[in-house]
């Protein structure tokens, strides 16, 4: 438990180990008259508003900064046929092939994604979501074509694609492709309409941090942000289901006996109605996964270090939450301080990545430890798959 909260705010990593900015952060959240508890995920860090790995649980309230600004940002992976043995010796054409396919950072589609032509996509609801543009928040509608354009890209920052390798256990070098982005621009501009408008709301007035403004159910800018950010999130899923298909794509062109499993997708910045303890509440997860009894879900570490296929068990004085990732460990100004591309060369040795200094910030020393982070939730998730990258493409 963290000490100085009004509601009970349950920490999943050393409570004496978050940085002062996080910890006053959960504090002030813990204020909040609607706050019904906290739950702390052991990669927290600050961020803004809210903080990055926390599950808000709130009766009858939102706020948007505790989902935060790419709304739906998540993760996909599937399993492949393929093995190690089966990958080239230099994966640097394939990691080019797929820098071809997918646009990366700020860009996007020349011609907009058609889901028909996108080989093993479900076409299933593509009209009736894009027909849900014209719904949305009037101040937005100028974005239609970007988001259009924008839609099957990956977007900057610690978004990357990744083919990597199985290690350890009866499945050892299998192969998986992996994946972490979000709604891109659109919902990166409805989260922020959307978090000015509950700034200027009078029941606002008074709050520790004013980022943390909330919108309150029954009234119209709740109804307005709830619409908008379903379909920011559907729009985050889609982008990551058309990235999948076409990196599954790109992979068969160059290894034509590749078969696919079922993809496993979870968002990590989102909204979830849900009941505990008999109480209805809307769960913010802010650098957070599902991690209900059973389900399936992705923690990634850094670009050098790997991931983790997980099961939930469903603890719910977590409210059935897990770590999104490994979390920072220090800024991204810090890190290119601290950091030079000699180390970054060092750091991925055996990945085939961008090594220069523009992903510096990415590099793994400037993350925490993905193994610490994996022992301190072992009561809210078993390990299903440990995953080692061999190609890392970044924005």
């Amino acid at each position: 438990m963290l000490a100085g909260t009004k509601v009970p705010v349950r920490v999943w990593t050393d409570p004496y180990g978050i940085e002062p900015q996080a910890a006053q952060q959960l504090r002030n959240i813990s204020q909040l008259p609607w706050v019904e508890g906290v739950a702390v995920m052991p990669d927290v860090h600050y961020g803004k508003g809210a903080t990055v790995g926390s599950v808000i649980a709130m009766r009858q309230a939102v706020s948007p900064a505790a989902v935060g600004v790419d709304i739906g940002c998540g993760m996909s992976a599937v399993r492949t046929s393929l093995t190690a043995a089966d990958l080239p010796d230099d994966l640097g054409p394939l990691r080019s092939a797929i820098e071809a396919a997918i646009p990366v950072g700020f860009a996007q589609r020349d011609t907009a994604i058609n889901p028909r032509r996108v080989r093993g996509l479900d076409q299933r609801g593509w009209d009736a979501f894009w027909a849900g543009f014209t719904g949305l928040d009037d101040r937005v509608s100028r974005l239609e074509h970007r988001a259009h354009h924008q839609m099957g890209t990956l977007g900057g920052g610690n978004h990357f694609i990744e083919v990597c390798v199985e290690q350890g256990g009866p499945d050892d070098g299998q192969v998986w492709l992996m994946l972490h982005s979000g709604s891109r621009n659109i919902g990166k501009e409805l989260a922020e309409r959307h978090m000015a408008v509950a700034r200027g709301l009078p029941h606002n007035d008074g709050l520790p941090d004013r980022d943390l403004a909330v919108f309150l159910a029954g009234t119209p800018q709740m109804d307005a942000y709830r619409h908008d950010l379903w379909w920011a999130q559907e729009y985050a899923r889609r982008n990551r289901a058309v990235m999948m298909a076409v990196l599954c794509d790109v992979v068969r062109q160059h290894l034509p006996q590749a078969t696919y499993g079922e993809p496993i997708s979870c968002h990590h910045n989102y909204v979830a109605e849900e009941t505990y303890g008999g109480v209805d509440v809307l769960v913010t997860r802010k650098g957070a996964i599902r991690a209900g009894a059973g389900d399936l879900g992705i923690i990634p570490g850094s670009m050098g270090t790997g991931s983790y296929i997980v099961r939930g068990r469903g603890n719910p004085d977590a409210y059935c939450s897990a770590s999104h990732g490994a979390g920072r460990r220090m800024s991204r100004a810090q890190a290119k301080r601290t950091f030079t591309t000699d180390d970054l060369v060092a750091q991925t040795a055996g990945v085939e990545c961008r090594k220069d200094v523009g992903v510096v910030d990415e590099i793994p020393g400037a993350y925490k430890d993905i193994g610490e982070v994996m022992d301190q939730q072992q009561d809210l998730v078993e390990v299903v798959a440990r995953l080692k990258q061999v190609v890392c493409v970044k924005g």
